[in-house]
């Protein structure tokens, strides 16, 4: 089955809740003071260091679900950055990504008329998305970015990714005469300006992705710009293996 093509649709946001926040602990949860004054516990959707998007003292926005079973109903969503506002819900990337491929707009991959989402492949891995058309098949892994360096400089990792080096193995796997394979950075923070790969922090990672590439594993970055009111894909990026000085 096909989708509407020629057209943008974001990630809407409702109803934010906006607050500071006081810290980031255990992984998945933090506190935030909200306006009036309370302290709430929100989910933090984001298995990453969040470098640069954690500080205690910056103005966060949530979202609040309507599950009565949840322990925590907060999802911290959103944060204000000294570079710009940044979405921390990493999964967010992939619902961000299909669109911009469902626009039929990214550059190289137009012909492609359907979609899936988490499909098995590999060794045990489900690629974030799988695009099928008359040229074939492409197998798609996302990864969010967040990191902000000086200068506009977006990395990725942010923290040393076994996981992430598992999934350009399994892309090179999938390679032939007619499937394709892409690392698709969707870039989550409105500061950055260009893409690369963050060797100081994952040198095995960036040594990973650079024999990826060379087994023609596609790379592409792709903004998306946040905003309290949702996230929009937006165009291309450029990427590097290394930053350019």
């Amino acid at each position: 089955m096909g989708w509407p093509r020629g057209r943008w649709v974001r990630v809407h946001f409702d109803k934010l809740l906006t607050g500071i926040l006081q810290r980031r602990y255990q992984r998945f949860l933090a506190d935030v003071q909200l306006e009036d004054g309370r302290i709430v516990t929100a989910h933090c959707p984001n298995t990453g260091a969040m470098t640069g998007c954690a500080e205690p003292g910056a103005r966060v926005w949530l979202s609040t679900s309507q599950v009565k079973t949840r322990k925590y109903p907060h999802t911290w969503e959103l944060v204000e950055t000294p570079a710009g506002m940044a979405c921390v819900h990493s999964a967010l990337a992939n619902r961000v990504s299909r669109e911009a491929f469902a626009g039929a707009r990214v550059p190289g991959f137009e012909s492609c008329d359907a979609i899936r989402s988490e499909v098995k492949y590999g060794q045990g891995s489900r690629a974030d998305l799988l695009l099928e058309g008359p040229d074939g098949r492409v197998f798609v892994e996302v990864k969010s970015v967040t990191l902000c360096r000086d200068g506009g400089q977006g990395v990725f990792p942010d923290a040393v990714s076994e996981r992430g080096r598992k999934h350009l193995r399994e892309l090179q796997s999938v390679l032939g005469p007619d499937t394709r394979a892409l690392l698709f950075f969707c870039v989550f923070h409105n500061g950055i300006e260009r893409v690369s790969a963050a060797g100081d922090i994952d040198p095995a990672y960036r040594e990973a992705l650079a024999e990826a590439m060379a087994a023609g594993v596609e790379v592409l970055a792709w903004r998306a710009t946040v905003s309290t009111r949702g996230i929009t894909p937006a165009g291309a990026l450029p990427f590097t293996l290394d930053p350019q000085p």
